[in-house]
């Protein structure tokens, strides 16, 4: 009896833990302003994406808080990284949207800039798993990949950790491609732009989730060629029906495809959402639960439908421990990664 009477009140205290942790993330978050930090411009993929959650998740985090978007577009997400990471508050009142360069920069890129460790962040989830494409207009004559190993592609970078700018120099310096990048573009939008205007010939390392609902249409009037793909295999469906060949088909060397693996593996958190380090347990966990009914709530996948923005989600564990395995990649190729990129 004495037993099963110590048993009942230890439930029962554990029971009253969990209904007074729910509570005060409740109480905390009850009539409270969120602020989500996108580091990305307005317009491009990544401020669709993160806009579309803006207006989601707050009925979904108890207490339904406003959340309240705030674009800071710089240095491919390594602003909002940072100050997400040294200077925002660390009680759940702010996360943010980053690129997924800024998750692996501290590992293979500009270290000096990039003053954090992906590790710590509270990670939320991920809206999708990209595919990356590489396109190019129909006048630059490049319709396989063959070609752009042949002849020079100029095509359009953005900031340095974007992706139009680290996996081009990353397939000419590991592969012997030949784009021919040029920087300075503020995002995927206007670098897109310059492909319509001719500045450039075209773009490698936009997300097809942001391409097919934005400019997919040039596929069909005629402008761009989609020549390649880089996807985990098989390969994204529709890309495959258009003969996008996918970038692992063509890869034989063994190092070669391990270094490509440590720069394109950030793929499969194509969009990551983080909080501050240090945000209690039980707020980052309502956060995260919050995020995961978003994804799976019926206005928010049908919203998402109409914006033709693919939602293949990843949870804020399986982020966190994709994340893991990426800083315990060996040095040496973390190395060749690095010198890759530059």
């Amino acid at each position: 009896m004495r037993v099963f009477t110590a048993c009942w009140l230890i439930g029962a205290a554990l029971a009253g833990g969990d209904a007074r942790a729910a509570d005060s993330v409740e109480a905390f978050y009850a009539g409270r302003k969120v602020e989500f930090l996108i580091g990305a411009a307005a317009g491009g993929g990544y401020g669709v994406y993160a806009s579309l959650l803006a207006r989601h998740i707050g009925r979904r985090i108890p207490g339904n808080p406003q959340i309240v978007p705030r674009f800071m577009d710089g240095a491919g997400s390594l602003a909002a990284a940072n100050l997400l990471y040294s200077k925002s508050p660390a009680d759940g009142s702010v996360f943010g949207a980053l690129f997924t360069g800024a998750i692996v920069e501290p590992l293979i890129g500009d270290r000096a800039k990039a003053r954090y460790d992906s590790r710590r962040f509270g990670f939320i989830g991920s809206a999708n798993r990209e595919t990356i494409v590489c396109f190019a207009r129909r006048d630059a004559g490049v319709r396989t990949w063959a070609d752009v190993f042949a002849k020079k592609l100029i095509v359009g970078g953005a900031g340095w950790t974007s992706s139009i700018r680290q996996y081009p120099a990353v397939l000419n310096k590991i592969l012997g491609a030949k784009f021919e990048i040029i920087p300075g573009y503020p995002g995927s939008k206007e670098a897109m732009q310059a492909v319509e205007k001719g500045e450039v010939q075209g773009t490698c390392g936009i997300q097809w989730s942001s391409f097919a609902p934005l400019f997919g249409r040039w596929i069909d009037e005629g402008l761009v060629t989609v020549f390649g793909q880089i996807a985990a295999p098989p390969g994204d469906p529709l890309l495959n029906a258009m003969s996008a060949q996918n970038i692992w088909d063509i890869v034989s060397n063994a190092d070669d495809r391990q270094v490509l693996e440590a720069v394109f593996s950030q793929m499969d958190f194509g969009r990551p959402y983080v909080a501050p380090p240090g945000v209690p347990p039980e707020r980052l966990q309502a956060l995260r639960q919050a995020f995961d009914e978003t994804m799976r709530d019926p206005e928010f996948l049908a919203e998402a439908a109409r914006a033709q923005l693919p939602v293949n989600p990843m949870s804020g564990a399986d982020f966190e421990r994709a994340a893991a395995r990426l800083y315990a990649v060996p040095e040496p190729l973390l190395a060749r990664a690095r010198q890759a990129l530059e």
